[in-house]
């Protein structure tokens, strides 16, 4: 079983660059779901969803959860699972306070591999709002809780990737 984890940012091509990495386990015959965590709220994010559905191929079977369904979820997926992504999981929470060491967990604990798409926020503009500021801590905790876990972590820049180094301690949260 390897964790990975793929990180960038917007219009980066990160789900572009997991697709592939899924592709090439079911291309061995290994059964691959997408779990998908996004929801249509408007209609350019149901465009979103609809080009990402149009890019994956027929045999992929689909999951549709959020919020706290994701953990519950993961142990009943049988071959790869990609989870696509944490950004919207955590947006998911009215409280934008997920759990993200029981997250990594979960994933960790999963017999098949499993790769994850994150939205790196740790790169972007500082949030005007105290909501936004909110939601880039959380999802900032809940990437580094699962990097910790991962067995590999790669970010990806304008379509390319980079191999991440794994960390030489484990980071201890917000500062």
């Amino acid at each position: 079983m390897t964790l990975t984890l793929v990180l960038g940012g917007t219009r980066s091509g990160k789900s572009a660059v997991a697709e592939r990495m899924a592709s090439d386990a079911a291309a061995t015959g290994v059964p691959v779901t997408y779990v998908a965590t996004g929801v249509a709220t408007d209609e350019e994010m149901a465009l979103r969803i609809a080009r990402h559905r149009a890019r994956r191929p027929v045999g992929w079977s689909t999951l549709e959860v959020s919020g706290a369904a994701l953990v519950e979820s993961l142990g009943s997926i049988t071959g790869v699972a990609l989870l696509d992504s944490l950004g919207t999981w955590v947006a998911a929470h009215p409280d934008l306070d997920p759990d993200g060491g029981l997250l990594a967990a979960a994933l960790a604990g999963r017999a098949w591999d499993t790769i994850v798409v994150s939205e790196e926020v740790g790169l972007s503009v500082h949030p005007p709002t105290a909501v936004g500021r909110r939601f880039v801590d959380a999802l900032g905790d809940v990437n580094q809780a699962v990097a910790g876990a991962a067995d590999r972590v790669v970010l990806v820049v304008a379509g390319r990737l980079l191999e991440l180094a794994p960390a030489s301690s484990r980071p201890q949260g917000r500062r």
